[in-house]
């Protein structure tokens, strides 16, 4: 369904679903169940997420990137999925060479996890009239790469087991980002770079950029077609995730994460309940 197609009935429950979402983020509640019927395309999903974009009262400062697995990535035909990072959320430490453990928010009464991350920074506004993007279009954007954790956490707690309909409606499952130091940005395939993921101290995870499809950079160059064909290109100094490294780990509002990116650098957070 293209979005010109909307009924009016349609264009009501769209509404629903997107202010059922911000009214339980903002309020730090939870949605027991999903507000309407479920998308059933990706021009319907990111309609809902549209909305919920005008409803939200801040400005936008960056936005995640995320997989699908082979089998959605057939049906939709992508492999990547998107959803903005507001500017409350965002937690910039990138300046700090002794990282301090940073406080974030999440929505414990529905889902919540943490994910190790390349955050890109977009070196300038990308042209509003360009939608076909290559790897070196993209590359020519990228201002710098960093270390950086997101905060995935939704007042769904069944964000994650509709597929990725459900979870581009409700802003791509974001609920945060902190960025970490600058990374080598002439280093963009980040050799052998490997992660390890703690929560409480359990290893929980590891991963490298190496096994994500085509790599940060890919994420970033999908990202620079999806936001300029919805009419949101990206802006100079947005943040930009580009994908779980070491998996999608759940935690509650009480635990700590400690993130260990290669040698030497290491963030870490504390998620408290919304």
């Amino acid at each position: 369904m293209k979005l010109s197609s909307w009924t009016k009935t349609e264009d009501e429950t769209r509404h629903t679903i997107a202010a059922a979402f911000v009214n339980a983020r903002l309020n730090g509640g939870c949605v027991l169940e999903y507000p309407a019927n479920m998308p059933s395309d990706l021009d319907e999903a990111y309609a809902i997420q549209d909305d919920a974009i005008k409803l939200w009262p801040q400005e936008i400062v960056g936005w995640k990137v995320g997989g699908l697995s082979e089998i959605y990535a057939a049906q939709y035909g992508t492999d990547r999925l998107t959803g903005p990072v507001f500017k409350h959320m965002f937690k910039d430490i990138s300046g700090q060479s002794d990282a301090p453990s940073v406080e974030m928010k999440v929505l414990s009464e529905g889902f919540a996890a943490v994910e190790a991350e390349i955050v890109i920074i977009v070196a300038q506004d990308a042209p509003a009239d360009k939608q076909d993007w290559s790897r070196e279009d993209a590359q020519s954007m990228v201002g710098s790469f960093h270390a950086g954790i997101e905060i995935a956490s939704s007042p769904f707690a069944g964000i994650n087991e509709f597929g990725p309909l459900v979870t581009i409606s409700d802003f791509g499952n974001n609920y945060g980002l902190i960025l970490g130091p600058e990374i080598d940005a002439t280093a963009s395939d980040f050799g052998e770079m490997g992660l390890t993921t703690y929560v409480d101290d359990e290893k929980v995870g590891t991963g490298s950029p190496a096994n994500l499809s085509g790599g940060p950079l890919e994420s970033f160059r999908k990202l620079l077609e999806i936001s300029s064909k919805r009419g949101l290109p990206l802006k100079k100094g947005m943040a930009v995730t580009t994908g779980a490294l070491t998996g999608i780990h759940p935690v509650k509002a009480g635990q700590s994460s400690r993130i260990e990116f290669g040698e030497g650098i290491i963030l870490q957070c504390h998620f408290v309940k919304a």
